[in-house]
């Protein structure tokens, strides 16, 4: 499994599993326990929650999941932003960890930009790493001028990742936000990077998936991954889905994958609103 390595030197996979709309239907319980087992079980140790997920059922799939393996894994989780005052960030964080039945959070991510001034929350962010409740934090749906106002907020350069929505239909954040967030080694964590399976498909993706002998889904994955500093978290349920999206990240694009691709999904020339599902 190809590595990203974060600001503090961590190498994560390049290829991390999502548990969004996990934890909300009991029936799918052993379910989503086994696929998150079965990302483990294929390398793909970083596991991304939140408490707003299944209103905390994501996080407990993830503590059954991880039970007696919490070491193989790399838990990122994310508090509200109506929870993200100094004291609301610590007492929300504590409530993730109890449902997830571990003592720590390897990345705990602001979900997105709220009434809560930034320094309030980076505090609070920094009250848990001294108790060593998370490790390392960062945001999530921030865009360039929010991550300006993070970076000039005291103690806002430990950002360790920005989450955002990342895939061949929704590329604006190529224009300004990547590149800003390349400038200071920040790496950027792809959400969505199938569109949910959907827009994604089309000629020239699939005379690119034919190339390679694979699916068209698998390519348009690597695509997202086709940088060494680009983490895709795609959420599957089925195992055939999962075994395939861990292939796709060893596939490798070429100059005429990528002109090809580019001419159906063209990249922004002009600032475009941060997307968001």
């Amino acid at each position: 499994m190809k590595t990203v390595t974060l600001p503090d030197g961590t190498d994560l996979p390049q290829l991390g599993f999502g548990t969004w709309r996990m934890g909300e239907d009991p029936s799918q319980h052993d379910r989503e326990v086994a696929a998150v087992r079965l990302a483990l079980d294929l390398g793909m140790t970083l596991i991304d929650t939140a408490e707003m997920y299944g209103k905390g059922g994501a996080e407990e799939i993830v503590g059954d999941a991880l039970a007696g393996r919490r070491d193989e894994a790399f838990i990122v989780s994310k508090v509200y932003p109506h929870n993200a005052s100094r004291d609301g960030v610590v007492a929300a964080c504590e409530r993730s960890l109890a449902r997830m039945g571990t003592d720590r959070v390897d990345l705990y991510l602001l979900h997105w930009a709220g009434r809560h001034p930034i320094g309030e929350t980076i505090a609070g962010f920094e009250d848990l790493k001294s108790e060593g409740k998370i490790l390392r934090w960062g945001v999530s749906n921030f865009d360039t001028h929010e991550m300006e106002a993070l970076w000039s907020a005291n103690g806002g350069r430990s950002c360790a990742t920005n989450q955002v929505l990342y895939n061949l239909a929704r590329r604006g954040v190529e224009f300004d936000l990547l590149p800003w967030q390349r400038e200071r080694s920040i790496p950027t964590m792809a959400y969505s990077p199938l569109e949910q399976g959907r827009s994604l498909s089309g000629p020239r993706l699939a005379g690119v998936a034919e190339r390679h002998g694979t699916s068209q889904m698998a390519a348009a994955l690597a695509w997202v991954m086709r940088d060494g500093d680009v983490i895709a978290i795609p959420k599957a349920s089925n195992p055939e889905h999962i075994r395939a999206n861990r292939a796709a990240a060893d596939l490798v694009l070429t100059s005429e994958d990528l002109q090809d691709l580019d001419a159906a999904f063209p990249p922004p020339t002009s600032k475009r609103p941060l997307e968001v599902l």
